[in-house]
């Protein structure tokens, strides 16, 4: 059962597309695909809008999973330092930072397989205290239980942050210590919370663009979709498995983010990691496919982001504004 506000989703949205169907999105022409994307995007949102978010890892490092991608693992030799759960009253300095930056979201990153103890009951002090500072709030902490979505609502969590990474059959190839299906639990458990989804992955981490179908299919099937999608381009740190993958063919990853608005038509699309690695001309083109949300600030958990003044000058050149 979902809550009165999950019920008042827009209507007519698809939760049964077939792999196929989304493959021939994809091998549509690219001036096709990002015309399409471009109405539907109108049709749902400002189109010169773009959702500002800032995030923070509240603890950095030591996390047993193993996933291929991520320079926190304890399985990697990533040059990445082990940090303690942040203080509260550092995390709602940093809150009250964001705030006056133009953020509208502060989203908090632990590198935990799931929270436990006395570390939550501080997790659930830093939600109480973020939004008492007038800030949407978001939380990515691993695995949940049923019981603790149920606290973090009532703590007045508005977004739980949980990737699906890729596609169910590519999965395997990059992590080994966490089922697929887990991952659906805790999603399962944040929306019987009543609590918005945030569930995206990444591209570029040498799937085939087979896999990136299948991967939006599994976003898009939900019902109702994430209201939050998060699309990241591979960050190739070293001393994880994924350092010497292939870059992405930037237009890929452009016909990415144009899917995953066709499919999600009512759902924020989220330019997110990689985007230090990006010109302004290829986030142009992304924002013209559908996305309408960033990340904003220096740092995304362990890698770099656009500084907040590239940022400002980029929304500028383009007519942009925070919504």
């Amino acid at each position: 059962m979902f809550t009165a506000a999950t019920d008042q989703r827009p209507q007519g949205l698809r939760h049964d597309w077939r792999r196929d169907e989304i493959e021939a999105l994809f091998a549509r022409p690219f001036n096709d695909l990002l015309f399409e994307a471009q109405q539907v995007h109108r049709r749902h949102f400002d189109p010169n809008a773009v959702q500002v978010s800032t995030l923070l890892s509240i603890k950095t490092g030591g996390c047993p999973e193993d996933c291929g991608y991520c320079p926190q693992s304890v399985h990697h030799d990533a040059p990445v330092e082990p940090e303690a759960l942040l203080d509260v009253e550092a995390v709602v300095a940093a809150a009250r930072r964001a705030k006056q930056g133009g953020a509208s979201r502060f989203c908090m990153g632990a590198a935990w397989r799931n929270p436990r103890g006395r570390n939550f009951e501080r997790v659930l002090e830093m939600v109480e205290r973020v939004r008492g500072e007038g800030l949407e709030t978001c939380m990515t902490l691993g695995m949940l239980e049923a019981e603790q979505a149920q606290r973090l609502k009532q703590a007045g969590l508005d977004y739980y942050n949980h990737n699906l990474d890729t596609s169910p059959e590519f999965y395997g190839e990059i992590i080994s210590t966490r089922t697929y299906q887990e991952r659906l639990d805790t999603l399962a458990h944040v929306r019987q919370a009543g609590i918005n989804v945030c569930c995206g992955g990444i591209v570029g981490m040498g799937e085939s663009r087979a896999d990136r179908a299948s991967f939006l299919r599994e976003l898009a099937n939900q019902d109702p979709h994430p209201e939050s999608v998060p699309i990241n381009q591979l960050v190739r740190v070293e001393g994880t498995p994924l350092a010497g993958a292939q870059d992405l063919d930037p237009f890929e990853f452009v016909r990415t983010i144009a899917v995953a608005r066709l499919l999600m038509p009512a759902s924020h699309v989220r330019l997110s990691a990689g985007r230090e690695q990006m010109n302004d001309e290829l986030q142009a083109l992304c924002f013209l496919a559908g996305a309408n949300s960033i990340f904003y600030g220096e740092r995304l958990l362990t890698t770099d982001n656009p500084d907040t003044d590239h940022d400002r000058r980029l929304f500028e050149r383009l007519g942009l504004h925070p919504a």
